[in-house]
């Protein structure tokens, strides 16, 4: 079985994050960049399966710049058998609908029985490319899941709802996107991070992946505009003189709190 897992560097959560406010885009200098934590969770996942079955393929997969090669190589450290990095400076600033695309012909290049993702970055928080990468690729997906069960020829999870827990099943190949509740990732030791350095890494352009992003032929967002949050002011401090209870409910309905 061949398995495919998105990946994606994020601005670390503990860290500052800034927008360009020239450009509308992440200032990605502005703090530390990591792999985010649900991207490492979905490695996870796929490495358990193949753990317990030898001769299943585990392959990393992500749409960066140039620099997030080194988080996306912590993939291998963590025991990926190899990974392809999409990179090319017309996808700067790409929305979601451009990533989907250009993501779908990235794994169909690389060949798939299962894909694995994230339900949603810690950076964009869209929630929504699992399904619109299975849409391109024209198989189903089970998203949001909070338990994976991977067997030959098919997947089955288990996704909250507001009535309990629903299990859904796919028949693969098949998109599957996972939560947080599934299990931390392990730590990659350094008998990994050597190997890794000896994995097959590839790099893909657009032309590679024959993908035209021509707004013409496939409509971006636009930032037609961007500040910063203006800075946060004083807040309304309220002296209990026997009337707090009344100050405190005034102040509560003069901004619609109440």
């Amino acid at each position: 079985m061949k398995i495919v897992v998105l990946v994606k560097e994020v601005p670390d959560t503990y860290g500052d994050r800034k927008l360009n406010l020239e450009t509308g885009l992440a200032d990605r200098a502005a703090g530390d960049r990591v792999l985010d934590e649900i991207g490492e969770r979905a490695i996870e996942v796929a490495l358990s399966y193949a753990d317990a079955h030898p001769g299943t393929e585990v392959q990393v997969v992500s749409m960066a710049p140039e620099e997030a090669a080194a988080t996306v190589r912590k993939g291998l450290a963590m025991g990926a058998a190899s990974a392809l990095q999409v990179l090319d400076p017309a996808l700067s600033g790409a929305d979601l609908g451009v990533t989907a695309k250009v993501l779908a012909a990235a794994v169909r290049r690389a060949g798939f029985d299962l894909i694995i993702t994230g339900n949603l970055s810690t950076d964009g928080s869209g929630g929504v490319l699992p399904a619109m990468l299975a849409e391109h690729l024209g198989v189903p997906h089970a998203t949001a899941l909070s338990a994976v069960t991977i067997a030959e020829s098919e997947v089955t999870g288990t996704r909250a709802t507001d009535f309990g827990a629903a299990q859904v099943t796919a028949s693969l190949p098949a998109v599957i996107s996972i939560t947080e509740a599934l299990p931390d990732a392990r730590f990659p030791n350094f008998k990994g991070i050597m190997a890794a350095k000896k994995k097959p890494f590839e790099t893909v352009s657009l032309a590679d992946l024959g993908v035209d992003i021509d707004p013409a032929l496939a409509p971006q967002s636009i930032m037609t505009a961007v500040s910063e949050k203006p800075p946060r002011g004083a807040g309304v401090k309220i002296v209990d003189e026997g009337d707090a209870g009344d100050k405190l409910a005034a102040y509560l309905i003069e901004n619609r709190l109440a």
